[in-house]
C-alpha cells in the first residue's frame, strides 16, 4: 500500500530540457505504478503466448493477473536450466520468447565455480538503456578500451586514460566497489610503466589488442611533466587519499555499496579521502530494475525505487508461512520481501533470490534497501549463516584491528566438513597500513572468537551444548591472494564488470588456490557465551 514518504523529494532543479523530461517520466511511472504493471504483464504474456514454456500451462490467451497466478508456477534457476541450456546449445524455437535471443547476459559466479545464463532479447537491452538513460552517465575512456575482452589490457588502456585526463575527470566508479578496489590495486601495481608511457609518449608493449592500440595512439602524446606527477604520487607508496590527489576534480564515487558491498567502504574511504559514494541503479543479470532517487545518501541509507516499466514484479514476504505472492503495489512498509521476476525476455515468476525490505514510497512506487542473498551460505549441521550474518560478524572481529591501523580488504569462508567436528573456515586478505605495528597472533586468534559471538544462537549452542562444530578458524593470504582468484574466474568467462568475490567456496580449483597462498591460522582461544532459553 503506497503511503505519502516524509522524505524531500530528491530532484533538484533539472539542468536541461533532457533532465526534465527524464524527471517527468520517472514522476510519471512512479504514480501510476499499478496500471503500468497491469500493461506490462499483458504485453508479455500476449507476446509469449506461442512460446513453448507458457503453452505448458494452458493459459489460452488470458493476460489477466488472476490466471497467470492461479497457473504459472513460481520458479528457481534450476528448474529451467534444462530449456536455458538448449537455447545456449543453438535451439532456436521460441522457448521462453517470441522474439530471437540476441545474447546471454551471465551472474557473477556462484559458489560451485558455475556462472547463470540469462537469456535476453534486443528490445530489453533498449529497456536497460533508458533506464542507464536516466542516470545521465558521462564516459571519458574509449569504447574500444571498455570493449577489449582482455582484462588486463582493457584495465590498462583505461588507466592510462584516466591519467593523460586527470583534471577532466568528475566521477570514478565501477559497477561494484570491490571493481574500483582492483583499479586501485592496479595502479599500485603498474604506475611505474603507466609514467614510462606518458612521459615517451608509447605504449607498453603488452597492449597488442588492435583497436585498443589504434585509440591510444590517437589520446597518447609525450608528457614528461605528468609522468613526473604520476611517480611522485605513486613512488613513496602512500595510498590514503590517492584518487584525489591523482583525479582532484573528482566529486563522487559511482559504485554499489549496499548489501556485502559495504565491508568496502573504509577502504574505499581510506583511499578516496572519504568522498561520498553514489549507488545509482539496481540490477541484475535478469533485469534492470530500478534507480536510487537520492545517489548522495549515506551508503546505509540507500534505498532503490522500482521502476515498472521494466518488468513485472511480485514479492513473496520472507520469514512467513505464506506463500501469496504480494504485487508491487501492494507491498507494505517495514516488511521484507524476496523478489520474483517476470520479464519480456520470457521468465516467468522467477525467483531472483534477494531479499529486500520496504522502507517508504516514491509517489506510488515502493522504494526498497537490498538486504542480502536469499542463499544460506555455510552450514555445519543445524546451523544455518547467511551473507548478512557472516559480514556482520566480520565487521564486529575487524573492530579489534583498528587499533593496529589494520582492516579486511577482502573474505570467504568454507565449511570445513572433513574433519569431525566440522568448523568454519574464513579466508582474510588484510591492509596493514603500519607494518611495524600489525596485528599478533593473539589478536587474530581473539578475532575468531569474536565472530563466533556475533553468530546465531544455533551456532553458538553447536559449539557450546553440542560440540557439533568446531573452533572458528582464520586462514591470513597473503596480499593478491583475492585478485589472483579474479583472475582465475574471469579466464572461465566470467565477465570483469559483474564480478563479485564468492562469500563461500567449495570448488576444488578455488580453494586450491586459497590455500597455497594462506600464510597463518588462526582459531578461536574459547567457547562462545550461550546460554539455553528458558521455555515459558
Amino acid at each position: 500500500m503506497a503511503v505519502e514518504s516524509t522524505l524531500p523529494t530528491p530532484f533538484r532543479t533539472p539542468a536541461s530540457d533532457k533532465d526534465a523530461k527524464a524527471l517527468q517520466f520517472i514522476e510519471e511511472m512512479t504514480k501510476n505504478v499499478d496500471s503500468v504493471q497491469e500493461r506490462v504483464l499483458r504485453e508479455i504474456l500476449s507476446r509469449n503466448a506461442e512460446t513453448e514454456y507458457l503453452k505448458r500451462f494452458i493459459l489460452n490467451g488470458a493476460t489477466d493477473r488472476e490466471t497467470f497466478k492461479s497457473r504459472i508456477p513460481v520458479v528457481t534457476y534450476e528448474d529451467i536450466q534444462p530449456e536455458i541450456q538448449r537455447i545456449a546449445n543453438g535451439d532456436k524455437s521460441p522457448i521462453f520468447s517470441a522474439h530471437p535471443i540476441s545474447e546471454f547476459l551471465t551472474s557473477s559466479g556462484t559458489s560451485a565455480g558455475e556462472r547463470k545464463l540469462m537469456p535476453t532479447i534486443h528490445e530489453e537491452l533498449d529497456r536497460r538503456q533508458l533506464l542507464y538513460s536516466l542516470l545521465m552517465p558521462v564516459m571519458n575512456l574509449p569504447n574500444e578500451a571498455i570493449l577489449c575482452v582482455d582484462s588486463f589490457q582493457s584495465m590498462y588502456a583505461q588507466m592510462l586514460c584516466g591519467l593523460i585526463m586527470r583534471n577532466e575527470v568528475l566521477r570514478v566508479g565501477a559497477v561494484f566497489a570491490s571493481g574500483l578496489l582492483r583499479a586501485i590495486h592496479f595502479l599500485q601495481n603498474n604506475w611505474k610503466q603507466l609514467a614510462h608511457d606518458i612521459a615517451t609518449g608509447t605504449l607498453n608493449p603488452k597492449i597488442t589488442d588492435a583497436p585498443v592500440r589504434e585509440c591510444m595512439r590517437k589520446i597518447l602524446k609525450p608528457n614528461p611533466e605528468l609522468a613526473q606527477f604520476v611517480t611522485m604520487e605513486c613512488y613513496e607508496e602512500n595510498w590514503e587519499c590517492i584518487i584525489k590527489r591523482i583525479w582532484p576534480r573528482t566529486k563522487y564515487l559511482d559504485v554499489i555499496v549496499t548489501g556485502a558491498m559495504a565491508q568496502y567502504i573504509p577502504t574505499l574511504e581510506y583511499y578516496s579521502g572519504c568522498l561520498p559514494m553514489a549507488c545509482t541503479m539496481y540490477a541484475s543479470s535478469e533485469c534492470y530494475f530500478g534507480l536510487n532517487l537520492n545517489p548522495m545518501c549515506k551508503p546505509s541509507e540507500v534505498t532503490y525505487t522500482i521502476m515498472p516499466n521494466m518488468a513485472y514484479f511480485e514479492f513473496l514476504p520472507h520469514g512467513s508461512s505464506t506463500s501469496c505472492l504480494v504485487d508491487l503495489a501492494d507491498v507494505e512498509v517495514g516488511k521484507e520481501y524476496e523478489l520474483i521476476l517476470t520479464t519480456y525476455a520470457g521468465l516467468c515468476r522467477y525467483r531472483v533470490g534477494d531479499i529486500l525490505r520496504v522502507t517508504g514510497f516514491h509517489n506510488a512506487a515502493p522504494q526498497f534497501r537490498f538486504i542480502r542473498r536469499k542463499n544460506v551460505l555455510l552450514s555445519i549441521e543445524s546451523d544455518k549463516t547467511d551473507e548478512a550474518e557472516l559480514q556482520n560478524a566480520i565487521e564486529n572481529a575487524s573492530l579489534l584491528l583498528k587499533e593496529f591501523n589494520t582492516s579486511v580488504v577482502e573474505y570467504t569462508s568454507y565449511a570445513d566438513t572433513k574433519q569431525i567436528p566440522g568448523h568454519y573456515v574464513i579466508y582474510w586478505e588484510l591492509l596493514v597500513k603500519d607494518s611495524a605495528n600489525a596485528p599478533t597472533d593473539d589478536v587474530l586468534n581473539r578475532c575468531c572468537l569474536q565472530m563466533e559471538e556475533s553468530l546465531n544462537s544455533v551456532y553458538r549452542q553447536s559449539r557450546v551444548a553440542d560440540n557439533s562444530i568446531g573452533p572458528l578458524e582464520i586462514r591470513v593470504v597473503e596480499n593478491g591472494t583475492f585478485e589472483e582468484l579474479m583472475d582465475y574466474t574471469i579466464s572461465r568467462g566470467a565477465s570483469i564488470n559483474q564480478y563479485k568475490v564468492p562469500r563461500c567456496v567449495s570448488f576444488t580449483p578455488i580453494m586450491e588456490l586459497l590455500n597455497s597462498r594462506v600464510v597463518s591460522k588462526h582459531f578461536s582461544p574459547d567457547l562462545p557465551h550461550w546460554t539455553p532459553e528458558r521455555r515459558r
